[in-house]
């Protein structure tokens, strides 16, 4: 039988392990992207790092959305999502979307997007954007792992991307040559 003591114990091991692994988590660089979605649920977007490739045969990728996002259901509606991988002089997109502005016309306001053939926006100057159509989608614990196939791509030649370490944002440079 399960005292209230060996309850609070279980309970506060899990809330431990969750912190053990986001300050984990946290010492993992990675690209900072806004994902966007227009269709005929609406517009919507977030930033996020969870984003990589799954496969080039066909070429593929997921991106992890927050299940508790209000933007869920019109991600899945509109069927299509874009990648926009951000480079340094977008740190502050990046924050917009992150929800620093709550507000999706004042989030899209603060930078320049190309229509794609999709619907989709891509964000002009971005280092790639990854115009994809929804193929599956999953719940891990408290994200959807959504697959997208990539249908159209844009890139860059030049820009550094914006990283996310330590929980701030980082720009990366040049690669660093081995020993």
């Amino acid at each position: 039988m399960n005292t209230a003591h060996e309850q609070q114990r279980r309970t506060s091991g899990v809330k431990s392990a969750q912190l053990e692994f986001r300050a984990a988590m946290a010492r993992v660089g990675a690209s900072v992207n806004v994902i966007t979605s227009a269709g005929s649920a609406g517009r919507g977007g977030f930033t996020a790092t969870a984003m990589c490739s799954v496969s080039d045969d066909p070429p593929t990728l997921l991106v992890c959305m927050n299940r508790r996002s209000a933007q869920c259901d019109l991600f899945l509606q509109n069927k299509v999502f874009c990648v926009n991988v951000l480079g340094h002089e977008h740190v502050d997109l990046a924050g917009y979307f992150a929800g620093k502005v709550a507000d999706m016309e004042e989030r899209y306001a603060s930078g320049m997007w190309e229509k794609l053939p999709s619907g989709n926006l891509a964000l002009t100057g971005a280092i790639a954007s990854f115009d994809c159509k929804i193929a599956a989608h999953h719940v891990v614990g408290t994200h959807y792992v959504i697959f997208g196939e990539v249908q159209d791509i844009r890139c860059s030649a030049v820009g550094h991307p914006l990283l996310y370490l330590d929980r701030a944002f980082v720009g990366a440079t040049v690669g660093v040559a081995p020993n």
